[in-house]
């Protein structure tokens, strides 16, 4: 995990002024991460506008920030976990275990127990031998199944990896009630940056049929339906206006059996926008026609998004430079030559010291970095908090 910088009193004005990400610079060095919760607050805000009536639980698999955690709390946010140590960091952030479900397909029993120990008892399975894993916890447990639907739509298939097809879905429920598990209904997720809600239309509706057609014969009478996540931002490119994603979603919701509670999975969409990176040039290099600029940070750090989640960041100098725009490439700073950021990016000339600040970089950014070749991975700085 990366370390978080204790103070808890940063506060700044949204947007930012370069002077004061500047002053973060020289006060906590670089790389940071700098978490604004305001940005947090809004984005829930919006999401939940756009989606009334939907059970918004935080995905922490793209930061797993305490101080998220805390303020989506007092927002009335409800968590998504996926592991034990996810169940650790909530339960330490005092979030009640009623307002958490586990929705990790596959897990070992361990998982399961450390779950059950906090007080979980809402989790997820897509296959007979997980079901079967519930066997021995019956009593206290409820089982969604998750369903598969592929996605062309989304950056990220996530579909391609868990869920059972649509068809199979009766046999588990059949399943999960001859061992005594109750079913209290189904979820599924399309995929991560989805950028249309087509595939989650389509899901809906097929989730809805199997609902109306096995409540209360092995699925729960007030049955749950969990949209997962996907919710598009901007990078690069602009998104889909949230507001226009959703309502055809809150179209198609409203055709689901009467009493259905429905709950989604948002992640990227609640913390994505809330992070900017700045890291440092450690020094360039002319090289092949072109400055070459090796920052503080890379692909094996906070860039780590741009590999494992295929996006691209908006990027910019820190406070303005003087000189005309030309072809350069951005590089990390470890002796790996795929650590390279940009190939082809246009900036002014910098210097050794500069800084970049990246935008849009609280998702599976810091994440998943890594302190390869002892390179530290970014620190956190969280303000308004």
């Amino acid at each position: 995990m990366p370390s978080m910088v204790p103070e808890q009193s940063l506060r700044f004005a949204s947007p930012y002024t370069d002077s004061a990400l500047a002053a973060l610079v020289r006060r906590f060095g670089s790389p940071l991460l700098v978490v604004d919760c305001d940005v947090v607050r809004r984005q829930y805000r919006r999401l939940a506008a756009a989606l009334p009536g939907v059970d918004l639980h935080y995905a922490l698999k793209p930061l797993p920030e305490r101080a998220v955690v805390e303020t989506l709390a007092a927002e009335g946010a409800w968590f998504d976990l996926a592991t034990t140590g996810e169940v650790e960091l909530v339960q330490q952030a005092g979030i009640p275990a009623s307002r958490c479900i586990h929705t990790h397909p596959i897990k070992r029993d361990a998982d399961i127990r450390a779950a059950l120990d906090f007080g979980v008892t809402t989790f997820v399975a897509d296959n007979p031998d997980e079901v079967g894993k519930f066997q021995p916890y019956a009593s206290r447990i409820e089982l969604l199944l998750r369903v598969s639907f592929r996605s062309p739509a989304a950056v990220v298939d996530l579909s391609r990896k868990f869920g059972c097809d649509p068809e199979s879905a009766p046999a588990l429920i059949d399943l999960a009630r001859g061992l005594g598990i109750r079913v209290a209904g189904l979820s599924f997720h399309v995929g991560s940056q989805s950028r249309t809600p087509d595939t989650k239309l389509r899901a809906i509706e097929a989730c809805a049929a199997i609902i109306r057609e096995r409540r209360g014969q092995g699925i729960a009478a007030t049955a749950t339906l969990d949209i997962g996540g996907g919710f598009p931002i901007d990078y690069l490119e602009p998104a889909m206006p949230i507001e226009e994603f959703c309502a055809p979603i809150r179209a198609a919701l409203a055709a689901l059996p009467p009493e259905t509670r429905v709950i989604a999975e948002p992640g990227r969409y609640i913390c994505g926008p809330a992070g900017t990176v700045l890291a440092s040039v450690m020094g360039r290099a002319w090289r092949d026609g072109r400055w070459w600029y090796y920052l503080d940070d890379g692909l094996y750090g906070s860039f780590s998004g741009q590999l494992y989640d295929h996006a691209r960041y908006p990027l910019r100098p820190l406070q303005p430079v003087a000189g005309p725009l030309q072809r350069s490439v951005l590089a990390g700073p470890t002796c790996d030559s795929i650590d390279v950021i940009a190939e082809d990016i246009e900036l002014p000339t910098l210097q050794a010291g500069d800084i970049l600040a990246g935008g849009q970089m609280g998702a599976y950014t810091v994440a998943s970095a890594t302190d390869f070749n002892f390179f530290p991975r970014a620190r956190t700085v969280v303000v308004n908090r």
